[in-house]
This record gives C-alpha cells, structure tokens and sequence, in this order.
C-alpha cells in the first residue's frame, strides 16, 4: 500500500476531509503516516471509513503521531488499554460533550490531536460537528483581531465540576479536584507551530476569563467570540458509521458532540495525543516557517 492509492476528498471549504485507499488494519509505511499527518494538517480533520481496527491497532496508529496521553481525569478507559478513553453513552449514561470544546484547555500544554473511533453507533443521530478556528480567526473584523491579539485568556475544568458534585451539595471533592487539575493562561489568538498561520483560542467549555479585564468586559468579550464560533460557514458535520474514525488537530478546531439520539446507544474508543512528534524530533516547524 503506497501514498500514490491514497485519495482525498475535501468536504468544506473551510474544513474536513475524508480519505480513502488506506486500511489503517495493516502495517503502514513512513510515508504514509507523513502523508495522513500532512492533510490533517491541511485539512484540520481527516475521516476514514470501514476501519475495523483493534485496540492495540489503535493505540499503534496514534503513536506514530506522537507521545499518548495518561488515563483521563473523569472517563473510564477500555479494559485492558489505558490510553483508550471509552465513551459510552446512553439514556441512563447521558453525554456531556454536547457544547463547544477544544479538548483539555485547561493544561498547560493542551494535547495535539485526538483520534476517535466509532464501535456502535445509533440509526440516527450522534454526530459530530468540528469547527475552524483558522478560519474563524480570519473572518473577526480587523479592530477584534487588533484587540485580541493582545489578551490572554484563563481556561479551567469548567463543565466538568459537574462530576466531582453529588446530590449533598458537597464541595470537598470539587475542590480537591480544582487544585489538583488546575487552571492555564492560554493567548486568545494563537500562531500554529507547523504552518504558522493565527487561529482564535477560546471555548465554551473551558474559558471563563479575560486576563486584565473586569467580569463584566471579559464576559461580553467571551460571548462575542463564542456566537462567533458557532458560524456553520466555518463548520464540518460528520455521520458516523461503525468502525469509522475521525482525527482532528485540537489546536487548531474545536468540536462539538450532537446529543440528538438517546435513548438509544452510542460506543466510541479516543486516543489523546499530547505531542506532535514531528516538531519535537525533527525540528519540522522552523523548516516549514522558514521556506
């Protein structure tokens, strides 16, 4: 299987693409991981269908991108793979996912990129639908881009207090859980460090504040940008099927999880990848910015 039965088609202007002539089952040549990495990064997200791959498959697919992440804070992990967040929902199990994110803001070094893989999904409904922000980004007016250019917004836990409160109203273990998770100051406005180019870096779900502002200036600022994300011109919806995947690169999109299908049942297998292991080990961004 070489690069050249590769096939891709992108699906918005703005963002997504699906690929094809790939059977991410069997052992894949260097070039061809290069080749996936390279429309992720001209594309954002990348679908593939009739991927029925194993777990360890899985788990050997994303660390050709670079370092996986440790069990998450609040989802339980496939038997048996650590690195391998179940997600598993349904009436009794409602989704929480269902609002604006890029994933794990609230660390310090966010991760890189997620590769999510469909086990069962319902008839109708469950879609995902991922968002630009390149080109989110590129359509604020000139005085907003000016101006944020300048701030630094705080990103904490945000939407998931929801799991570290019981019914008592007690807060010890959310407080625990705050100064063990932590908060980060991130920029509003981000630079890509493969392709250079400025992105919009805020989300619902986990930027509560605007550095140097009051409450009242930082929250209308915040509303303003998020109304703004939620443009469906800057927008990719994606149907899901069993054994489909999708991997997208979480520092530059955000996505959003349509709880449009329960009661009934939906089994999806993530990955998290922290670090991108082409920038680390090959110093690829500093060529790439400078030709």
């Amino acid at each position: 299987m070489t690069i050249e039965n590769l096939v891709i088609d992108p699906l918005t202007p703005a963002i997504g693409a699906e690929i094809s002539g790939v059977d991410l089952t069997q052992p894949l040549e260097e070039s061809m991981f290069d080749a996936i990495y390279q429309a992720l990064l001209d594309y954002q997200v990348i679908f593939f269908r009739n991927q029925a791959i194993s777990p360890q498959a899985h788990i050997e697919f994303a660390e050709s991108f670079g370092e996986l992440d440790s069990p998450h804070h609040v989802y339980p992990h496939v038997q048996g793979f650590n690195e391998i967040v179940l997600l598993e929902n349904d009436e009794k199990r409602p989704p929480d996912t269902n609002d604006w994110h890029t994933d794990l803001t609230f660390k310090p070094n966010p991760p890189f990129a997620s590769i999510l893989h469909a086990q069962e999904v319902p008839a109708t409904g469950g879609d995902t639908i991922w968002a630009s922000m390149y080109a989110a980004y590129d359509a604020l007016p000139d005085d907003i881009k000016k101006r944020c250019a300048e701030l630094s917004a705080v990103h904490d836990m945000g939407s998931f207090r929801n799991d570290y409160i019981d019914d008592t109203g007690d807060t010890s273990a959310l407080n625990e859980a705050m100064t063990k998770v932590g908060s980060a100051v991130h920029p509003v406005i981000k630079q890509h460090p493969i392709t250079g180019k400025s992105y919009l870096y805020v989300n619902q779900s986990f930027t509560n504040h605007i550095v140097n502002m009051t409450t009242a200036e930082s929250d209308r600022l915040l509303q303003y940008l998020f109304n703004h994300i939620e443009s469906p011109e800057f927008q990719v919806r994606f149907r899901w099927q069993p054994d489909s995947i999708a991997m997208w690169d979480n520092r530059v999109t955000q996505h959003y999880a349509v709880a449009d299908y329960l009661p009934h049942y939906r089994r999806m297998h993530r990955i998290t990848v922290v670090n991108d292991k082409r920038i680390q080990s090959t110093g690829a961004a500093s060529q790439r910015l400078a030709s």
